[in-house]
């Protein structure tokens, strides 16, 4: 595929020339309760999200049950600072049992339902599901196992690029569309929670375009819409975020996730932001063309009799635009006034002597 042909996914396409397609992604902020999670569907169906995405692992599936160094996070800044892998992912995973009513009430909402599969079991559990569309997180972008097997099943792939280097991508793109991927997206990403404004350098999306030939979108984990919206008017197609019910109510992910008034505010503004995009365009549009009349134009703007001299103080650009064009100022300055002329008369040739001068 190319970066500019349209991917039909169910009902939506995906496109520049379609507004931005939004993911709400709810990760772990269902808090370990279906009900919680069939009321984020809700929330974010209401909020005109056009996709809600899981993930689907195990913790099992996704790391090991070790107790030493390496399987905990000392990063003190992290959010997770000093949590163990295994128990960071049996507390932020998404039963698997959860997927099919999750998806169905998405469905019953009018939004496409699909996930990120860490491992091939996944792949394999969500083939079971038919997904229109496979994500591939940035953390497994070079997992050269996965990708080949989320390739295989044809289906459109939407690919995030953090904590990769242009050659890891290169290499995962390759390994993609080697097994069967015609279909991909690659989205933007800074894999770090949250994310700061200034680490997220929104110009690589049409870099990244050029240098894949693909459509770009971004994973957007900074606070706030701003980034979204600046995403579109780079180009990009596709915008995912986090989302909760209330970031007050805690979860692995809440810090750093959107409300849904947020989240109905992103849609609003990034559709927006994409229709005001438009094409290059020099000409006026009709409603423009009907405001030509409040340009400015010369009016006497006060009494003058028949010969006398045009100055400043009886000459003046003013609004509405009836009378001579302002480039014949310097001209008619120094002219004389052919007859008596009223303050507020718009100014024209033949109210003065020797007209025409320099038309």
């Amino acid at each position: 595929m190319r970066k500019d042909q349209p991917i039909q996914v169910a009902q939506y396409t995906i496109s520049p020339a379609h507004r931005p397609f939004v993911i709400a992604e709810m990760s772990g902020n269902h808090n370990q309760s279906l009900e919680r999670a069939l009321e984020i569907v809700d929330a974010v169906a209401d909020a005109g999200a056009h996709a809600l995405k899981l993930q689907t692992y195990t913790p099992d599936t996704i790391t090991f049950n070790g107790g030493s160094e390496e399987f905990y996070i000392r990063d003190a800044k992290s959010l997770w600072a000093d949590k163990n892998l295994y128990k960071l992912y049996a507390e932020a995973y998404t039963p698997w049992e959860w997927h099919k009513p999750i998806f169905e009430h998405a469905q019953k909402r009018g939004m496409i339902a699909f996930s990120s599969p860490f491992d091939t079991t996944a792949v394999d559990f969500l083939e079971s599901l038919d997904v229109p569309l496979y994500k591939i997180a940035s953390f497994e972008n070079t997992d050269h196992i996965l990708l080949k097997k989320v390739a295989q099943t044809g289906k459109p792939v939407i690919m995030s690029t953090g904590v990769a280097s242009v050659a890891d991508l290169d290499e995962s793109v390759k390994v993609l569309r080697a097994n069967g991927c015609k279909d991909l997206i690659l989205l933007k990403c800074t894999s770090t929670y949250p994310a700061t404004p200034e680490s997220t350098n929104l110009h690589t999306i049409p870099h990244m375009r050029e240098l894949f030939d693909v459509p770009v979108g971004l994973s957007d984990h900074t606070m706030g819409i701003g980034a979204a919206v600046a995403a579109v008017a780079l180009g990009a197609v596709v915008l995912e975020k986090h989302v909760t019910l209330r970031r007050a109510d805690g979860g692995v992910d809440s810090a750093f996730s959107l409300e849904p008034d947020e989240l109905k505010n992103l849609v609003i503004e990034t559709e927006r932001a994409h229709l005001a995009m438009g094409q290059v365009n020099y000409t006026l549009t009709p409603k423009e063309e009907k405001s030509l009349q409040f340009k400015r134009s010369l009016y006497v703007v006060r009494d003058m009799k028949a010969g006398e001299t045009f100055s400043p103080d009886t000459v003046r650009s003013i609004r509405p635009a009836n009378g001579l064009h302002t480039r014949y100022y310097d001209d008619i300055i120094g002219k004389t006034a052919k007859q008596d002329i009223q303050a507020g008369t718009a100014l024209a040739w033949d109210l003065i002597l020797n007209d025409r001068v320099n038309e």
